[in-house]
């Protein structure tokens, strides 16, 4: 029986299906002198360089959504959206 390769690409997208070690996990993140992305220690695709500036942006920029997204703040419009609305109709 034929091993099946644990780690490669396929069309151009990386994958790892081998264990991960915990010094593994921790140094897929952390790769200083490489671009924003990098491979996935476990799994299919690429992860973000956290040594990397741009990618604090994009994890800064997702957490401002997330909570705006969940109602960080509370404007008039909302409150306004809530009330019910007359429709007049002219024949």
């Amino acid at each position: 029986m034929v091993d099946k390769p644990q780690s490669g690409t396929i069309l151009g997208v990386p994958y790892n299906f081998e264990r991960p070690s915990l010094g593994r996990l921790l140094s897929a993140h952390w790769k200083p002198g490489e671009g924003m992305v990098v491979e996935k220690p476990f799994g299919i695709g690429y992860t973000l360089n956290l040594a990397n500036w741009r990618s604090w942006l994009v994890v800064l920029v997702a957490g401002v959504l997330l909570w705006q997204e969940r109602g960080g703040e509370s404007t008039e419009t909302d409150e306004a959206a809530d009330d019910p609305v007359e429709v007049v109709v002219d024949d």
